[in-house]
């Protein structure tokens, strides 16, 4: 890392720099703390997003206009509530998660935001649940946080469901700094990348684990 930034001049921001940022920028409320802090009190996997990128999802959620968004991994409901909080009134999210007790915990979380109109979690294998919202759509958004094994399957279906200039988004594709491992899973996430930028027009942000930004072509 230390030769990496000498050559690029790039110096990478420290724990506490990224802190202030967040308390300045992306700061939490009583019913987003709650949901950040959820994973840890119900036993479930930190996995969440950060709160920078979380106020991220929100922020382009606005910037397009979107009102009706898929959310693929829901987790305690934290990037459910960042992402609901930025739709209008008759804004729609549906988040798809595979864990009962996960999608109870985001259920109240949701709730205690008061977003329970705004978001629908639906469980159940993702897959299954995208082939039966095929027929509700287009989208304007999709965020993917789910099983890194699926996220080709995830991005077809994106391709096929957005409107002409919706927004694909996924978290860790980076896949925890194992992208360019000898692996199943980074053989799988690097075509992930590869046909994201194919069928859209396409970034990969340089967040922690990487979050892509992908555009459909036609809006």
């Amino acid at each position: 890392m230390a030769d990496d930034q000498s050559r690029t001049g790039i110096r990478y921001a420290a724990p506490d720099i990224v802190s202030f940022c967040d308390r300045v920028h992306a700061a939490h409320d009583g019913p987003l703390r709650e949901a950040f802090e959820a994973p840890a009190a119900a036993g479930m996997p930190p996995i969440m997003v950060a709160p920078s990128e979380g106020k991220l999802l929100g922020f382009l959620l606005g910037l397009i206009g979107a009102r009706r968004v898929v959310e693929i991994g829901t987790l305690a409901g934290y990037s459910a509530i960042r992402m609901a909080r930025a739709l209008p009134p008759d804004g729609h999210l549906i988040s798809l998660e595979v864990d009962p007790k996960h999608a109870s915990v985001a259920r109240q979380n949701i709730e205690r935001a008061g977003l329970g109109e705004r978001v629908e979690v639906r469980v159940g294998q993702a897959l299954s649940l995208l082939g039966e919202l095929a027929g509700e759509g287009p989208f304007d958004a999709v965020f993917v946080d789910a099983d890194k094994e699926g996220y080709c399957d995830y991005g077809r279906w994106a391709r096929d469901n957005l409107r002409p200039g919706g927004l694909l988004l996924a978290d860790n594709v980076y896949l925890f700094g194992n992208l360019l491992a000898d692996t199943p899973t980074a053989e799988a996430m690097r075509r992930f990348h590869e046909e994201s930028a194919a069928a859209f027009e396409s970034v990969c942000v340089p967040t922690p684990d990487g979050l892509l930004l992908a555009r459909q072509r036609g809006g």
